[in-house]
């Protein structure tokens, strides 16, 4: 059985991205489809890399540590990746709860500030 090849549109459509995105991804090497002519062509391995990139994204990370991610697998294996992703993962995490916290604080001033408000509208 053959493997399955997406067209350019039909990868875009998959994986519900802009052209420009997959164009993109595509310029800073995180995806290198096979070409004919002007045609691109993706296989599985570009969309396995491509559900890696959106996931990563997803958590936040930065497209060049998700680039830096996969090389490390092309040129070290699966165990390498594994160990780089833990770290990214670590790191990643600590960023989200940065982010959590500020958000909280943020919503509890907004709050504060919305119900201070609305106590001076009750007296008026």
């Amino acid at each position: 059985m053959p493997d399955e090849r997406l067209t350019f549109k039909e990868m875009c459509a998959k994986f519900d991205v802009t052209p420009r995105t997959l164009r993109y991804y595509e310029y800073i090497e995180l995806l290198e489809p096979d070409r004919e002519g002007r045609a691109r062509f993706y296989g599985a391995r570009e969309c396995a890399r491509m559900k890696l990139i959106l996931r990563g994204r997803k958590f936040g990370f930065q497209l060049e540590d998700i680039r830096q991610w996969l090389l490390i697998y092309e040129h070290e294996g699966t165990a390498a990746q594994m160990e780089a992703w833990i770290d990214l993962a670590d790191g990643q995490l600590k960023e989200l709860a940065d982010q959590r916290a500020q958000l909280d604080e943020a919503m509890q001033e907004l709050q504060d500030l919305r119900d201070s408000v609305a106590r001076e509208i009750n007296k008026g």
